[in-house]
């Protein structure tokens, strides 16, 4: 029997940082990641201001800086013909004034190189959970095939919006109704025109979608009804090329790396929240805890806040072996408002901006109201700059956790 203080389940940016902080605090701490590795096409791979800062407060800020990156400082909007900047990074307070686009896969990596220097710290790649144990724990199959058992006193879910540990915990998310979902896609760029990623949206005629520049393609997400995905598929392949083709002005040749539907990935936009993000031994954080729409790309952000502060909160009872309901209730409460706040304000936008341009109401005329305020007033898209860069509460990086 395998024994540990904090058992995480999940190898993403929130289980991998709070894996760090709390292995830093001198927590025994064992995070499972069902996957082999990390490389693999994730959607997230922004690292927004807060990240960047907690970064440099970990003393991995040059490290991280060494990475293959992109720098996004303005969200631009066209709407018919209107073109509108959303948001402007370079406005936002504190020593980093965009978004780092990085892809997932060396983030992890060097939070997990970072972990493993760490004495406390281990991670188990290939370790996929099979439920939880009776006494306190998990049941996992490891990289070999082999079931094993960890006996531990707190589990973390940190393994995503269909979450087994939530599940296996009992605890039920409220569902919000969202009005679409999303096809990813890649298409390929025909020559790499700087180190600035670029973000634009592109909404006119029903058509709607936001692409981000990656240097040699654009990572693009082409918004549809939610639930429509198995009906414009079967308008077949071409009418999508079409459609998104005349979007965003790319050419025959870029579009026929869009060779058949195994290329576009689906994404079931889900919103939710758990009412009660602890139960017994277990504790949700991040998209387990609350899914985030995919708008003003938010979700990494918020879940690598919550780990930070439940690194914050708990690592002292672990470690004194005083681990309450309490202590896990505290998590929820330092985060519960930031998230609520975070999740109305993707709503506000899925009413003003997203429902409107898959009905085909919204152009240059129709533009919402705080984004014309915002265009004639630029220092304005400092406040959409700092709810999507920021987020509504920063966390304080752990004193024990500083090098």
């Amino acid at each position: 029997m395998e024994r540990t203080q904090c058992c995480v389940v999940g190898g993403g940016p929130a289980g991998m940082v709070l894996g760090l902080l709390l292995a830093r605090a001198g927590v025994e701490v064992t995070v499972l990641e069902k996957h082999k590795d990390f490389f693999r096409d994730f959607r997230g791979d922004t690292v927004h201001p807060p990240t960047l800062m907690l970064l440099d407060e970990l003393g991995l800020g040059e490290r991280f800086a060494e990475l293959p990156s992109r720098r996004l400082e303005k969200m631009r909007m066209l709407i018919g013909d209107a073109t509108i900047v959303a948001a402007d990074f370079s406005r936002v307070p504190g020593p980093h004034k965009y978004i780092a686009m990085v892809p997932q896969w060396d983030f992890l990596n060097l939070l997990a190189e970072a972990a493993a220097e760490e004495p406390t710290f281990t991670l188990r790649m290939g370790a996929e959970v099979l439920g939880l144990r009776d006494g306190g724990g998990v049941r996992y199959r490891d990289s070999d095939g082999e079931e094993r058992e960890l006996a531990v006193p707190l589990v973390v879910g940190c393994d995503g919006r269909d979450s087994l540990i939530r599940a296996e915990a009992g605890l039920v998310p409220k569902e919000y109704e969202v009005p679409m979902d999303v096809w990813w896609v890649r298409v390929p760029k025909l020559e790499d025109t700087g180190k600035d990623a670029q973000v634009f949206g592109r909404f006119e005629g029903g058509l709607a979608g936001v692409t981000m520049d990656r240097g040699d393609y654009f990572q693009t997400s082409y918004l549809i009804r939610k639930g429509q995905d198995a009906a414009h598929r079967a308008e077949g392949i071409e009418k999508f090329r079409e459609r998104i083709g005349g979007l965003f002005g790319w050419n025959d040749e870029q579009l026929s790396e869009i060779r058949g539907w195994d290329d576009v990935k689906l994404l079931k936009v889900r919103m939710s929240k758990l009412p009660h993000w602890y139960s017994g031994r277990v504790l949700c954080i991040g998209d387990a805890a609350h899914a985030m729409s995919p708008v003003g790309g938010m979700g990494v952000n918020i879940a690598v806040q919550d780990a930070v502060a439940a690194a914050r909160i708990l690592a002292a009872p672990l470690l004194r072996g005083t681990l309450t309901a309490r202590d896990l209730a505290r998590v929820q409460r330092r985060r519960s408002v930031a998230v609520s706040l975070a999740q109305k304000q993707q709503l506000e936008e899925h009413k003003m901006l997203i429902e409107p341009a898959l009905d085909g109401t919204l152009n240059e005329r129709t533009v919402p109201l705080p984004l014309r305020i915002s265009d004639r007033f630029p220092q304005l898209t400092a406040l959409a700059a700092f709810m999507g860069g920021i987020g509504p509460l920063r966390e304080k990086t752990p004193v024990f956790a500083r090098r």
